[in-house]
């Protein structure tokens, strides 16, 4: 997949917002039409896309998977916004890379909206898919375990739900962001 790069081509023109779009889209079997879409959905609303490397960039061929990350951590330092895609992926969790990024990105001051997040409440989710109960102080528990599960009626972690704007698509997500780094002008 190539990058998209983050300088307008005229030195003249104010240059657009770079936005890192995060998740576990590089694993899907669509994953190139995937970036197109939301590049192109980028470009329209006046942004630059800066997509994640997904090893089929020019690899050394020691430790490619050192020059993934080094070169998803460059783009990120890189951007304005992060849209992230923190569907569920693999269980009932968002893809811990995609986590990484959105907690390097708030570490670094940069603002983050996600898609993708399901309906509802992590606990309800948690419920519906692990055997638990509510032990008799009423706090959710993996019957197994004893576990407590989160309950603040978020839709995802306390530390993701309370960080990033949540928007139902990667365009409205996109849409957000715009409007999110507009108001920081």
């Amino acid at each position: 997949m190539e990058d998209a790069h983050a300088m307008d081509e005229n030195p003249g023109t104010p240059t657009r917002p770079r936005i890192y779009l995060a998740g576990p889209d590089v694993f899907r079997p669509d994953a190139r039409d995937h970036f197109m879409r939301l590049t192109a959905a980028c470009e329209a609303l006046g942004l630059v896309a800066l997509l994640p490397a997904d090893g089929n960039e020019d690899q050394r061929p020691e430790a490619p998977e050192k020059q993934i990350y080094e070169a998803n951590m460059q783009r990120l330092r890189g951007a304005d916004g992060v849209v992230a895609n923190l569907a569920s992926f693999r269980g009932l969790e968002p893809d811990s890379g995609t986590v990484f990024e959105v907690g390097a990105a708030i570490a670094l001051q940069i603002p983050v909206v996600a898609y993708g997040v399901p309906e509802g409440s992590y606990a309800d989710r948690a419920h519906a898919a692990l055997p638990c109960a509510h032990d008799a102080g009423g706090v959710l528990r993996e019957s197994g375990s004893g576990i407590a599960v989160e309950d603040f009626g978020q839709p995802l972690n306390l530390m993701l739900a309370c960080s990033v704007h949540i928007e139902p698509t990667p365009e409205a997500a996109l849409r957000k962001m715009a409007e999110v780094l507009a108001g920081l002008r």
